[in-house]
């Protein structure tokens, strides 16, 4: 039974340069990158060496743990690096473009009529079963585990967010191929959250063989994970898989087309954009070119948003998981007395420091200062308005500090993910990196129990 939610706590944070619904001229790719540092807990190892050529589907690396999960490439070319840190550690793989992007071929057919097993090894081998995500931990799921539930969030309400209707306008039917395939890979409920704050679009809401949600509020409203705690949450030993519905689309794609397309519709946006639009272009790809001229000086490229996204060069690659890149002012220059311009009309707060409350939906030119530094972490009631779950937010991030995982478990760990306190850790007056925080309590737990 579809369920309408709505979300009380939280806040929309209004930034400059939300991206046109138009599309940037089309560039071609020179080359792409795959990060096994996207993908957490991931011991990674080679398939390929520098010299290799590559068809798009073929395997870069796979899961130590698992070796059923590949990561493949996303275009045809030649690995010309691999980039490696400490200890050896695999950083990067790098893929050259040939130009001609040659696939791989993968079965085809309507999931409808196939096995459990057949789906598995074809999301397995194609490389989009990595789209698939778990809780508990927040890693790339298990799949010889089989989930109480399936959780699709169609709708992403983070600062300068892409339109999730406007990029899967018109492609319904890849959709619902890519819902068909997941609805066996459970024996619970596939559930497509969609948002209750605007009309959704035709692709989501014509969906079949789910169960439609609409989930209203700021954000976090658009977090899978948030979602998944006001519908149907997790109870300790219990697995619920998810994933964002345009990657459903790249399943989808495999399954009718028998080939791994790994392009993607992203939102090019933020105040240091020239001409924000959106940009088709391809999984990891190098994002110096469609930013060359249209990128200001003096500006914080992010590979996703300012909330959770990942600082990269103005050459870098686009995230795994990312459908947006966001350009804010860098900052850094010293203030005098740098809390003062947060008073008056001027500044902005999520407190009432400020009279920025008085104006909330105006359009902030934010930058990546954090106006401050780390000090005592205190009880000040700012986490609980900004948190909406039914769980004791600071409590369970000064459990996980001092690394007590019984505590952990009965405050709820289980369902939480280091993007559902992005908001936290921006609002923190502490300046506590709560993400972190998060993600180092998540690998713990899940090594000291799995």
């Amino acid at each position: 039974m579809s369920k309408d939610v709505k979300i009380r706590k939280g806040v929309n944070i209004k930034l400059k340069g939300v991206a046109e619904k138009l599309y940037a001229d089309a560039s071609s790719t020179s080359d792409v990158v795959i990060k096994p540092t996207d993908f957490p807990g991931l011991i990674p190892k080679l398939s390929v060496k520098v010299g290799d050529k590559v068809k798009a589907g073929s395997p870069l690396f796979y899961n130590k743990e698992i070796d059923r999960v590949l990561f493949t490439s996303p275009i045809s070319g030649e690995v010309t690096e691999i980039n490696r840190g400490e200890k050896r550690r695999i950083l990067e793989v790098k893929v050259r473009a040939d130009g001609s992007n040659t696939y791989e071929t993968f079965k085809q057919g309507d999931p409808d009529n196939m096995a459990k097993e057949e789906i598995l090894d074809t999301m397995l081998k194609s490389g989009v079963w990595p789209f698939i995500r778990q809780r508990p931990y927040d890693v790339i799921a298990n799949p010889m585990d089989t989930p109480k539930a399936i959780h699709v969030t169609a709708f992403d309400s983070a600062p300068l967010a892409p339109d999730f209707g406007f990029i899967a306008h018109g492609q319904g039917d890849l959709l619902q191929v890519g819902l068909d395939a997941l609805t066996k890979l459970t024996s619970g409920t596939v559930h497509l959250n969609i948002t209750g704050n605007a009309n959704a679009d035709e692709a989501f809401n014509s969906a079949k063989s789910v169960q439609i949600n609409k989930i209203s509020g700021p954000h976090p409203a658009g977090n899978v994970g948030i979602q998944m705690h006001h519908i149907d949450p997790i109870n300790k030993g219990e697995v619920v898989w998810v994933l964002n519905a345009l990657d459903v689309l790249t399943i989808g794609k495999v399954f009718k087309e028998g080939k791994f397309d790994a392009s993607r519709t992203i939102a090019v946006a933020g105040s240091k954009i020239t001409t924000p639009k959106y940009v088709k272009t391809i999984l990891g790809a190098n994002v110096g070119d469609f930013l060359k001229g249209n990128l200001e000086e003096e500006a914080r490229v992010i590979s996703g948003n300012p909330l959770t996204g990942t600082h990269i060069q103005s050459d870098g690659h686009l995230g795994f998981y990312n459908y947006q890149i966001t350009a804010i002012p860098a900052g850094g220059e010293p203030r005098f007395m740098g809390w003062l311009p947060f008073l008056g009309f001027t500044g902005f707060s999520l407190s009432r420091t400020s009279f920025s409350f008085l104006n909330p939906n105006k359009e902030r030119d934010l930058d990546a200062n954090i106006n401050g530094e780390e000090r005592a972490f205190v009880m000040a009631g700012q986490y609980e308005k900004l948190f909406p779950m039914d769980i004791f937010p600071v409590h369970l991030v000064k459990s996980m500090i001092y690394k007590d995982i019984d505590l952990m478990e009965n405050l709820g760990v289980y369902e939480v993910a280091p993007e559902d306190f992005a908001l936290c850790e921006y609002a923190c007056t502490s300046k506590i990196e709560t993400q972190k925080i998060v993600r180092e309590a998540l690998d713990l737990v899940r090594k000291e129990t799995s």
